[in-house]
């Protein structure tokens, strides 16, 4: 899809805030309310934009434990099969299929560190993983 300078800040906008109505957004980039609508339209009709989410601080729903797990895997592993086991653990808030010596980065958020501790033997007890490395995040320096 071709995009022009008009869609990329219309998408800025969004980005900054999801929740901003189309009149706000056309204030900002010099368009109708209805124009704006047409366009997000297109944008999501296309791809470009899939979709709208909340973003919630984890420390406020008790996920105050963060850390990421490199998963090594038995030989004949599918990312497709990594997707469905790490879909099985509310832990995960991120899965990756990655380079270099790991097959898998997970990115866990638990409620403490005996949380955490569960959720990775869950991960380890997965039957196509062979072996785990851990990283315990301990601040946060950007999202």
């Amino acid at each position: 899809m071709r995009m022009d300078e008009t869609d990329r800040r219309i998408i800025a906008a969004l980005t900054a805030d999801a929740r901003a109505s189309f009149a706000e957004i056309g204030q900002q980039v010099s368009l109708s309310a209805p124009a704006v609508k047409r366009r997000v339209d297109r944008l999501r009709a296309s791809g470009v934009i899939k979709g709208f989410t909340a973003t919630v601080d984890p420390a406020a729903i008790g996920r105050t434990t963060e850390a990421f797990v490199e998963l090594f895997c038995t030989g004949r592993t599918t990312p497709a099969q990594l997707a469905n086991a790490t879909r099985r653990h509310p832990e995960v808030v991120g899965a990756f299929t990655v380079s270099g010596e790991a097959d898998a980065l997970v990115h866990l958020r638990a409620a403490d560190i005996a949380s955490l501790e569960q959720a990775l033997e869950r991960l380890r007890a997965e039957p196509f993983v062979t072996s785990t490395r851990s990283m315990i995040v301990l601040s946060r320096l950007t999202d």
